[in-house]
């Protein structure tokens, strides 16, 4: 912000750096922000999870539910899709529009796949009278993945906005900007579902 005097009651003539409201930086601020609050959420299932994960009520238990191969290659889906999502930005950061659409266009089809294999999983488990009513443990199990699939949900949907924005508008900050929430997002998808693979499915066959 710089003022110039003129004359001897100097009037003050204000200019205004667009560096002194960064949107951007408040933006990303208020994101980090979020996603803090999503880690109590995700904390506090875990830790639910760690207190009734073996409260079985006599019902079945990880050992006769899960199919570690195929939640193996649901794992598998949501890590190559951060890997497109990642290929994604450095379009982005290039310019490309194009090539950002289509490793977006590919991030979501393997978002798609992973959300697939769990309702398959569900529906599976619901079928075998191993639903979320049925035990301590399954009501907590379907909580936890639940919570997990419902923001993979989430995050599909807003990358399909934003694919739209970006054929509609181009690579303006905005959207750059909107790209690199949604990849911060996607990305503690992918954390928090190899902590749910770790804890849940590695750990419940070993018990």
């Amino acid at each position: 912000m710089t003022a110039t005097p003129t004359g001897e009651d100097a009037t003050v003539f204000y200019v205004v750096d667009e560096h002194d409201h960064p949107e951007g930086g408040s933006t990303m601020l208020g994101f980090w922000i979020y996603l803090m609050s999503d880690c109590l959420i995700f904390a506090m299932l875990f830790a639910t999870y760690g207190v009734l994960g073996t409260s079985y009520a006599g019902g079945p238990g990880p050992k006769e539910l899960f199919d570690l191969p195929l939640v193996a290659l649901n794992t598998s889906m949501l890590l190559f899709s951060s890997i497109t999502y990642g290929f994604a930005m450095l379009a982005m950061n290039d310019g490309k529009q194009g090539a950002t659409q289509g490793w977006l266009a590919i991030t979501g089809l393997f978002g798609l796949a992973f959300l697939g294999i769990e309702l398959y999983e569900f529906s599976h488990l619901i079928h075998e009278n191993a639903g979320p009513t049925r035990s301590a443990f399954l009501s907590s199990f379907f909580t936890l993945v639940g919570t997990h699939g419902l923001h993979v949900t989430f995050g599909l949907i807003w990358l399909v906005v934003l694919m739209v924005q970006v054929q509609v508008k181009g690579l303006i900050p905005a959207n750059t900007r909107r790209l690199m929430c949604l990849s911060l997002f996607w990305h503690f998808l992918d954390v928090i579902w190899i902590g749910v693979f770790t804890f849940v499915y590695l750990m419940g066959m070993l018990r």
